[in-house]
């Protein structure tokens, strides 16, 4: 597409080749209002006589002289190989096949195609409704008025592009009014994103309209720990705030205890929830409820109370000492097991046994040996070993 200036740009070249001459000559597109240029150039010219015809073939120029009562016609240029006429304020009805003619024997002639672009009139941005909750559906719709050629609408929402449903309507003289209809369903992350509407066209550059989503969702809540910072411990207190964001802003925010009443000294101060001297008996999930028009949610804090002595922070167990002091042990016992086995292997020997009773008794030795029990006068050694 030629872009939009003051002259209008050329298309393909036509030539006529006679008798050793060229005649030359472009189709031009003009976007109406503007400057058209038409141009009639020979080669090797034998002084034949150049004449540019209108598409009714009445003469415009003959040579540098302008028999048509049409001052919007001005020569830019004659000789004797070129004739550049100029034609202001194009409109619709100068739209067609210009004719330039060469006086030779028979004549010669060569056509330049005149189309004129007309921009889009108006561009118009509407939306089904102005404000919609998320996940519902909106239409947004985009028409370009009267144009020729038939415009093409392109959608982006944000940086994303979308694809629309385009209905074509053709107007008198060839002109064409297009509308594109968008359906799209919104989130909450669409409000405040720009949705646009671009028009592509040969005559009109950067033509587009946009429209920023309104889009309403339900609350967004989180529940925040102001005290204590660590563990809660009996005796101390507690304060939760319920921060809670929607569109429309919340209207309602509620404090409950879930499956159970809450403390009878509770203290519930718009969104904020405070327990004072806590036990375990207040052990138990609180709620924040916030709603607005679109809808409502929650978030839980789960309060466990711990023993009043109970440590924030759990000990840290230093693996590596463990690991030395049970290695030293083990090494220790090692060394007690050798040290008690050489002892025994050394102090292995053999006693007498004291079997006969009464030998304490005897006068002498061979008394205790005659009263030995059993009789036995010549009796064993008895050992003994022991580790």
């Amino acid at each position: 597409m030629c872009p939009v200036s003051l002259y209008a740009c050329s298309g393909a070249a036509q030539t006529i080749s006679a008798q050793g001459q060229n005649l030359v000559t472009n189709n031009v597109s003009v976007v109406e209002g503007e400057t058209a240029i038409i141009s009639c150039r020979v080669k090797n010219n034998d002084d034949s006589v150049i004449q540019l015809l209108n598409p009714n073939r009445q003469t415009i120029y003959f040579r540098d002289v302008r028999p048509l009562k049409d001052s919007r016609f001005q020569l830019v240029n004659f000789s004797d190989n070129e004739l550049l006429v100029s034609l202001s304020n194009v409109s619709l009805s100068d739209e067609g096949r210009y004719v330039c003619q060469l006086y030779t024997d028979p004549p010669q002639e060569a056509y330049a195609d005149i189309t004129v672009l007309v921009p889009p009139g108006n561009l118009i941005l509407e939306s089904r409704e102005e404000i919609v909750s998320e996940g519902n559906e909106t239409e947004i719709t985009c028409t370009a008025m009267g144009s020729k050629p038939a415009s093409t609408i392109k959608w982006m929402k944000g940086d994303q592009p979308l694809q629309g449903e385009a209905t074509v309507e053709e107007l008198y003289d060839r002109m064409f009014t297009v509308t594109s209809r968008l359906r799209l369903t919104v989130s909450k992350e669409d409000d405040g994103v720009a949705v646009i509407c671009i028009i592509d066209h040969p005559a009109v550059k950067d033509f587009q309209a946009q429209k920023y989503l309104e889009v309403q969702y339900k609350p967004e809540v989180q529940i925040v720990v102001e005290f204590p910072e660590g563990l809660t411990r009996e005796g101390e207190n507690l304060e939760l705030t319920c921060k809670a964001k929607g569109k429309p802003q919340p209207h309602q925010i509620n404090w409950l205890k879930v499956d159970d009443d809450f403390p009878s000294h509770a203290v519930i101060t718009g969104s904020d929830l405070f327990i004072e001297n806590l036990n375990k008996s207040y052990n138990g999930t609180y709620r924040c409820v916030a709603s607005n028009l679109v809808g409502e949610a929650y978030d839980d804090y789960i309060l466990y109370v711990y023993d009043s002595r109970a440590d924030g922070a759990p000990q840290k167990i230093d693996h590596a000492v463990i690991g030395g002091i049970v290695a030293v042990v083990v090494f220790a016992m090692l060394c007690l097991l050798i040290v008690l086995g050489r002892y025994f292997a050394r102090h292995k020997g053999t006693y007498f046994t004291h079997e006969a009773k009464g030998a304490d008794d005897a006068a002498d030795a061979d008394t205790a040996i005659i009263n030995a029990e059993g009789g036995h006068n010549n009796s064993d050694d008895k050992k003994e070993y022991y580790i």
